[in-house]
């Protein structure tokens, strides 16, 4: 049985740890409170933007825009999004799991030069090193604070590979918030550009979009198409940053709530261990008094 000293010892690192868990709680859940209007005053615009733009695209047959190409996929661009930070439960390790699965099961026939890999955050940049590929860039900064102007120079960039031929596909891989306890591992494409019109209930933040022939447009649609389409593909990298960390602010908030419940368990278990010990020692004590008055 462990002695009164070790227990109280335990009880002390225990304790300490529980106000850091606690503490860690909090602030996470004031950043997912600032992360989560963010996402959700963004997602609907995007949302709605994107379907305006499939409208437009999916209207007229004659437009030929180089972002909606189809090609036999031998070059390929992944972009893959964590945290820089850890303690935020199995965030980053389901983007490293989904990054390992798509590499060898979507993509296992191509030659490793074939595949570029953008990540963002430390943990996949971590990961893209040990899995052997050399990162085509350090995007970390935008992990910690997702700001517009970095996404659309990411968007840029990922733009002119797909529009020049260098690539053939863009795949984006992040974790999508849905609620403070679930987070959805997402794999989507990002080019070439879908062409078909979302469709959703009166309920949904994307509504619906048919772009009738008889409307007017002015500008015309060929300039409104190449206005939107940057604008559009560099939104999409933007919501997907501001996605992902309103998810890791969650998982964060989550985890540490979680190493604060069990805490709290083992306090109370090495509370009652030691009371049981305490009162074990004065038993002790009192009957070694007594076994000595009697003799």
């Amino acid at each position: 049985m462990s002695s009164l000293k070790e227990i109280k010892g335990r009880i002390t690192s225990v304790n300490s740890i529980w106000k850091i868990t606690s503490a860690m709680r909090m602030i996470a859940s004031a950043k997912l409170h600032k992360a989560q209007g963010a996402i959700e005053n963004m997602l609907p615009y995007e949302r709605k933007l994107n379907a305006m733009l499939a409208g437009l695209l999916s209207s007229d047959d004659t437009i030929d825009s180089p972002y909606t190409v189809r090609r036999e996929v031998k070059r390929v661009a992944i972009v893959a999004v964590s945290s820089n930070s850890s303690l935020c439960g199995a965030f980053n390790a389901n983007v490293v799991r989904k990054l390992h699965s798509v590499l060898h099961d979507d993509y296992g026939k191509l030659d490793r030069k074939d595949i570029l890999l953008f990540p963002v955050g430390r943990k996949i940049y971590d990961a893209v090193k040990k899995e052997g590929f050399e990162p085509q860039g350090d995007f970390q900064h935008l992990s910690d604070k997702p700001d517009y102007k970095g996404a659309a120079e990411l968007a840029q960039r990922l733009m002119h590979l797909f529009a020049t031929g260098e690539v053939d596909r863009v795949d984006l891989i992040y974790n999508h918030f849905k609620s403070t306890a679930v987070q959805i591992m997402t794999q989507e494409p990002y080019l070439p550009l879908e062409q078909e019109i979302p469709t959703a209930d009166a309920s949904s933040h994307e509504g619906k979009w048919n772009l009738q022939p008889d409307y007017i447009l002015e500008p015309s649609r060929d300039e409104l198409i190449r206005a939107m389409l940057p604008m559009v593909l560099s939104l999409k990298i933007y919501t997907v940053l501001l996605d992902s960390s309103a998810a890791e602010h969650a998982a964060r908030t989550m985890a540490m709530q979680l190493a604060t419940d069990n805490a709290d368990e083992l306090l109370q278990e090495l509370t009652v261990q030691y009371n049981k010990t305490r009162q074990q020692a004065i038993t002790n004590e009192l009957l070694d008094i007594m076994s000595g008055a009697a003799v």
